[in-house]
């Protein structure tokens, strides 16, 4: 069996791919992985226009996640001319269609403070090319980071992070993912981001990025979080892994659970600032399995991995 690389992922044009998420492909039969195209090689600036400007990239896997292709970016989801930001993409097969939920500021900001950020939904038939549906009606107009969940009751719930609220996760419930109604403050014990709600043995988990590792929450009701430590929050001895780990997404099946993260192997200093140089900005996608022990989960990040890690035949429906 391949081994699965260390590290999983680089993007090959800016060298900046973050903010993973996953989505088999039916039409494909292979695993698509969304992300957040940093422009890691934008001209030094003392600025964060470098976080700006981006669009969704996207690889592939046909080898059970052991290598990924770069196939390009996400088409069709400009609104209006010019250049925009899109960032965090969450992607929904209904069975029918996907649906993508991204984070999209106007314009190429120099500055993270003074903007507007909202979350569109749109939606595709073979993940490339997608046509724009609204603009969520949410809790403000500092929202990003969406996650959703099909209900074991039927319907949808999103989590999401809402910036004019101390940086807290928020929840929303929609019937068709396209009208949503918000239910308010879903996790409220520290600043953070990137929320991510999986089932796992049993019980429901969400991952939030505190930017010095990943808090795990616990539920058995998706309505109740309860913190229960922290994972990704120390170093990994492979290869670009030597950083916490940032904003994650998680695949789980019959072959275990999988947290797909990413790191910013050249930085010293793991707090926001400019990060005008090239080897501050790069990033990397990593993966390591995910384990329940005793009341919370556990993640060694330097276990070898064999692939496949994912399903070659797809999710079970």
């Amino acid at each position: 069996m391949p081994a699965v690389a260390r590290p999983l992922y680089r993007d090959p044009v800016h060298d900046g791919a973050t903010d993973p998420t996953l989505i088999w492909n039916r039409h494909a039969g292979e695993w698509w992985m969304f992300y957040t195209s940093r422009r890691a090689d934008a001209p030094p600036m003392n600025d964060v226009s470098w976080v700006h400007g981006t669009d969704i990239g996207i690889a592939s896997s046909s080898d059970g996640g052991a290598t990924w292709l770069y196939r390009g970016v996400a088409e069709g989801l400009d609104i209006e001319p010019g250049r925009h930001t899109y960032w965090a993409p969450e992607i929904v097969d209904d069975g029918t269609e996907y649906h993508m939920f991204v984070s999209v500021i106007r314009g190429v900001p120099t500055r993270w403070e003074g903007h507007a950020r909202v979350i569109r939904h749109y939606t595709s038939h073979d993940l490339f090319s997608w046509t724009y549906r609204s603009t969520l009606s949410l809790s403000s107009e500092r929202v990003i980071d969406a996650c959703v969940l099909r209900l074991p009751t039927g319907g949808y719930r999103m989590w999401y992070k809402d910036e004019a609220d101390h940086a807290h996760t928020y929840a929303a419930d929609s019937d068709d993912l396209a009208r949503w109604t918000v239910r308010g403050p879903a996790v409220e014990c520290s600043e953070h981001e990137g929320p991510n709600v999986f089932e796992l043995d049993g019980g429901y988990w969400m991952l939030v990025d505190e930017w010095h590792g990943l808090r795990v929450l616990h539920s058995r009701d998706l309505e109740t979080w309860e913190p229960r430590g922290l994972v990704l929050d120390r170093p990994g001895q492979g290869t670009d892994d030597a950083g916490c780990g940032f904003h994650a997404d998680v695949v789980t099946s019959e072959l275990g659970a999988f947290v797909f993260y990413f790191t910013h192997p050249g930085r010293s200093d793991e707090g926001v600032g400019h990060h005008s140089d090239y080897n501050d900005r790069r990033s990397s996608i990593q993966v390591a399995r995910l384990r329940v022990n005793g009341d919370t989960l556990v993640c060694d990040r330097d276990e070898a991995l064999e692939a496949p890690i994912l399903p070659l035949q797809g999710p079970v429906r």
